[in-house]
């Protein structure tokens, strides 16, 4: 079972998430998420390579299939209009789609805090319904004030509720947009 976990990194984020849940003002837990977190984007950067690699050279055989085809119509004096610059067009459009998740953009404003800007590791919800990362309203609360910094309303740590939604979002975004640890 040990494998598994490893295997699919499941066990060193699970890890950080306890340690999060137990100890939320623990700085470690920060430093932590940043290296696992670039250890994610190292991988992604590796995978995105190979699987961009592959792509690049499956295009390269469509298109020289759809061309051989293309003239061997036409050598056999078959009358059916040449579609080739339409085929290679729809051929690329296909490949830019496959390609799409491994192009950086920007991440989706509701995956990030209002406060860092970056993408949500430890997500809480306020009373008054604003989403921040955790780390960045604790520090906040510990040397601005009370309050919160959005709405300005009176606020106190133990108001604080985790955002699992949020988190699950940002987790889903995360496995299918390994650039974006690279943003936080």
């Amino acid at each position: 079972m040990f494998e598994f976990y490893c295997q699919y990194n499941v066990f060193p984020f699970k890890a950080w998430d306890i340690l999060r849940s137990i100890y939320p003002h623990n700085e470690k837990a920060d430093e932590i998420w940043r290296v696992l977190a670039k250890a994610k984007f190292l991988e992604w950067e590796l995978t995105s390579s190979e699987h961009q690699w592959r792509l690049q050279n499956l295009k390269e055989l469509c298109e020289n299939a759809i061309r051989e085809y293309n003239f061997l119509h036409e050598e056999s004096g078959d009358t059916a209009p040449n579609h080739l610059a339409e085929q290679l067009q729809l051929l690329n459009e296909v490949f830019e789609k496959a390609s799409e998740a491994d192009v950086p953009t920007d991440v989706p404003d509701y995956l990030c805090c209002k406060i860092t800007f970056d993408i949500f590791t430890d997500p809480v919800l306020t009373p008054s319904g604003i989403t921040y990362e955790r780390s960045a309203l604790l520090e906040h609360l510990r040397t601005v004030g009370d309050f919160d910094p959005i709405t300005r309303k009176p606020l106190k740590e133990s108001q604080l509720i985790p955002n699992l939604a949020i988190k699950g979002a940002v987790q889903a975004y995360l496995k299918e947009h390994g650039w974006a640890y690279n943003m936080g």
